[in-house]
């Protein structure tokens, strides 16, 4: 990014060489925006979020518009993005929304479960049980139609109505959703609460458990500041796949203590120092941010972000 050759590269012993960072900032970003990005504009985004060396970038939600009106564009949206060169996932919250994106063409799906019985209710209107019996069908028919899927875990580190939650009770989640035929987890830390020891006690058990670390990622949310700690501590563990959003975009809209989604610049940087290999050039990637925050009107939260911009003025 700079000529000055920061950050310098200072590699620490027995961490990934390489990390996949699952950019969320064109779905789980926009979504909690007040304003309605014009479709054209998500494209032009995603495109230039693929240009910066991105190659998983969840794009949409076939997700009912009364629910998330910023995404009522899908059906526009993802004709205007399809072979881009990146992988580009699709929330489904059930059938419908599955035969909606299968018919575009989408092959890889994300479906989004929680750990605990209020967000549940909160968000998906069912018990957590009723909401996996949903689910079971949507993956299958996702995997027969040879689609990769993705399930999400929401509130695995804390809740906003229940406080702490156990860990075997995430695991139950977790292991319910393997079961399916869900070829990822993302563990979601959806109000920001965890803290480094806690993040490697769920991922020990759930190795202990049968969940491979090889398909858990992570979405830590920046509430308390310890996202990039939390992360750090997932890279101890082994796990090479990262949620990120670009620009810092997002948060959470049913669950209002939840603020903004681990930047992927900020994350980017700390990989870069670290030596480990993201495919991601972190000029072009601020620039993009700059360019979305532009057309949100406001600046990006992202401290990458505004250092950097801020240099190159």
């Amino acid at each position: 990014m700079s000529a000055d050759g920061l950050p310098m590269v200072v590699p620490a012993q027995d961490l990934p060489q390489r990390v996949r960072i699952h950019e969320v900032g064109a779905r789980d970003g926009l979504q909690n925006e007040k304003m309605t990005v014009p479709t054209e504009i998500k494209a032009e985004f995603i495109r230039r979020l693929a240009g910066a060396g991105l190659t998983t970038i969840e794009a949409t939600s076939f997700v009912h518009p009364k629910w998330v009106p910023q995404l009522a564009d899908a059906e526009q949206l993802y004709p205007l993005i399809d072979g881009l060169g990146a992988e580009l996932p699709v929330l489904v919250p059930n059938q419908r929304g599955l035969d909606r994106a299968l018919a575009l063409g989408a092959r890889r799906i994300a479906v989004f479960a929680s750990a605990t019985e209020s967000f549940a209710k909160a968000n998906l209107n069912r018990t957590v049980d009723e909401s996996l019996a949903v689910f079971d069908p949507v993956v299958r028919q996702a995997k027969d139609a040879g689609a990769q899927v993705r399930g999400y875990v929401s509130m695995c580190f804390g809740d906003p109505w229940e406080g702490a939650v156990p860990l075997h009770q995430v695991a139950r989640v977790c292991k319910a959703l393997m079961d399916m035929g869900c070829d990822e987890l993302s563990l979601g830390d959806t109000i920001g609460v965890a803290t480094p020891g806690h993040v490697l006690e769920l991922l020990s058990l759930l190795n202990e458990e049968g969940v491979p670390t090889n398909v858990i990622g992570v979405h830590f949310h920046d509430t308390y500041g310890q996202a990039l700690a939390n992360t750090y501590a997932a890279l101890e563990h082994g796990v090479t796949t990262i949620d990120a959003s670009a620009g810092g975009l997002g948060g959470c809209p049913y669950a209002k203590s939840a603020t903004g989604n681990l930047a992927t610049e900020d994350l980017v940087w700390m990989l870069q120092g670290l030596g480990i290999d993201t495919g991601v050039d972190l000029g072009r990637l601020v620039a993009t941010s700059v360019w979305m925050a532009a057309h949100l009107g406001r600046p990006s939260p992202s401290r990458t972000v505004r250092a950097l911009s801020h240099k190159e003025q």
